[in-house]
């Protein structure tokens, strides 16, 4: 479609130019937050946001394309996104709080999902799944994994309650990283309201997959075969 600001090919019924638009895209790609990327830019801060929302859907949308079910060597941690809580407490200090379980297979892709609560009833068939039985299984000694064994998995602790944080191959060292990645990524935004939290926690979780990957390259492709609406 023709316009003042000519043919946008990465994005349909656009409101700017498509060297506005890559310029934007690399910014979201080096995860520059809109406001600055407004400034940066010199374009308005609501058009920002209204691209910025659209790349996150695109990306949620792709990680949901390319989720796979895990196999193998399995790391499996649950934690808490909002105020922070009292280290250890898992119930009553997480009141208030989202619950988000994270799984990740070891030099692979992690997935996560946010839960009602942290108990076996409402772990137990995000786990299963997500990963194929005769899988082994690295946690923490938190209760609600109590069980695995009988659902067909191998199962390995490691000890956090008594100041155990790594034994050889036993340690959830990996799924840790990705939780100090996506916790200190959503921090940047001062605050994401309740209905926009799972679309950053996914982009959160889409990144990571990716963080080996030429993210612009990767994106301008995709959007040359499907526009942005």
């Amino acid at each position: 479609m023709s316009h003042k600001y000519g043919k946008n090919k990465y994005l349909n019924l656009a409101h700017i130019s498509e060297g506005k638009f890559r310029s934007v895209l690399k910014h979201f790609c080096l995860d520059i937050p809109a406001s600055k990327t407004a400034v940066l830019v010199g374009v308005n801060r609501n058009t920002i946001n209204k691209v910025f929302n659209k790349l996150r859907i695109r990306v949620v949308q792709l990680g949901l394309f390319e989720q796979e079910i895990f196999t193998g060597e399995v790391e499996i941690d649950e934690s808490y996104f909002g105020a922070r809580r009292v280290r250890g407490k898992r119930g009553r200090g997480a009141r208030g709080k989202t619950p988000v379980v994270g799984i990740l297979k070891r030099q692979g892709k992690v997935f996560t999902k946010v839960v009602r609560n942290c108990t076996r009833a409402e772990l137990m068939p995000v786990i299963k799944g997500q990963i194929l039985t005769e899988s082994k299984i690295y946690t923490d000694g938190w209760k609600s994994y109590d069980g695995l064994i009988l659902h067909g998995y191998e199962h390995k602790r490691i000890l956090h309650h008594e100041n155990e944080f790594a034994r050889g191959k036993n340690h959830v060292n990996g799924i840790e990283s990705f939780w100090s990645f996506a916790k200190r990524r959503i921090s940047k935004f001062n605050g994401i309201r309740n209905q926009k939290f799972l679309l950053h926690l996914k982009e959160s979780e889409w990144r990571w997959n990716h963080k080996e990957e030429d993210m612009y390259k990767l994106l301008i492709k995709e959007l040359r075969k499907s526009p942005l609406k």
